[in-house]
């Protein structure tokens, strides 16, 4: 996947976006805008999804640390990127939304599932620790699940605004 110089600046941009929208949303525990961006990266760039997010999990382990905490983000924006890979490309536009809140929101349920598995073994959790781990969890796998679903409405619109500039840039 070779890149343009425009692709570089702009997939750095938008990694830069995902980044500065959770900052800005940290006095909200697990209420953010990463799965929005990550769902509506990879409906408009396919593959190339890749580079945004991981240019913010990089941003994010420089700038917060790369410690324990941060090595499940090496694969848990994966998992959202590929369930937004495997959908239709072209889905009817009536049920666009709600199929794209219903797959965000399904990461935020699951994320304290998909994040236990390198915590156990980082921890010498046992299988037992590791489900109590992630029943523990529950009630923020719950908040972040209901906020994904919300905030997925934002989706349809993002992908619009990126689609419209794709055009545009495109015609110039």
């Amino acid at each position: 996947m070779k890149l343009t110089t425009r692709e570089t600046v702009i997939f750095a941009m938008l990694g830069a976006v995902m980044y500065a929208s959770k900052i800005l949303m940290e006095f909200a525990p697990n209420i953010h805008l990463l799965g929005v961006f990550t769902v509506s990266f990879t409906v408009v760039y396919r593959k190339k999804a890749l580079y945004p997010i991981y240019i913010y999990v990089f941003l994010n382990g420089m700038f917060s640390g790369f410690a324990s905490w941060w090595i499940p983000y090496l694969y848990v924006w994966t998992v959202l990127w590929g369930a937004a890979m495997l959908l239709p490309r072209q889905l009817p536009q009536k049920i666009q939304p709600f199929i794209y809140m219903v797959v965000c929101a399904a990461h935020g349920f699951l994320f304290g599932t998909l994040y236990a598995p390198v915590q156990a073994i980082l921890y010498g959790l046992s299988f037992k620790g590791m489900i109590s781990w992630i029943l523990a969890g529950l009630p923020w796998d719950f908040m972040h699940g209901i906020s994904n679903f919300f905030c997925g409405i934002l989706i349809v619109p993002v992908i619009s605004v990126l689609k419209t500039a794709e055009k545009y840039v495109e015609k110039s």
